[in-house]
């Protein structure tokens, strides 16, 4: 029994390992990439993953077998691009076009409060002259 259990451990660690390697924070958050005229863009991507594993023995000799499988899957979307220009910050979303109104005003949220922050930041540079 003993030998089965470590076995079946063994080959869960090994999977997970493998997991491990193709998830980790540089794929979610990627490297900076800086254009030639200052711009830097860093990828955001959305990483998925599943796992199953299982095993079993097989005959009641002595000598016992064991036989087992697992698997994992991995799915990674982008989602965005962080641009930093100017030492302004900005997300740049890679995504379907939105399809509803709702989904429509939520994606003009930030653009409409930068609007709005830099109306009342000329109306006060104005009442301060």
């Amino acid at each position: 029994m003993e030998n089965k259990n470590s076995q079946l451990n063994e080959m869960m660690r090994g999977t997970m390992e493998k997991v491990r390697e193709m998830v980790d924070t540089n794929t979610i958050v990627g490297q900076p990439i800086t254009t030639p005229d200052g711009v830097t863009l860093i990828p955001i991507s959305k990483v998925s993953f599943g796992f199953g594993s299982g095993g079993g023995d097989y005959g009641k000799a002595p000598k016992e077998n064991f036989g087992g499988g697992a698997g994992a899957g991995v799915k990674i979307d982008p989602v965005a691009f962080l641009v930093i220009k100017d030492g302004s910050t900005r997300v740049l979303p890679v995504a379907v076009p939105p399809v509803s109104t709702m989904d429509r005003i939520v994606e003009m949220a930030p653009d409409i409060m930068d609007k709005v922050e830099k109306f009342f930041d000329k109306k006060e540079a104005k009442e301060t002259l």
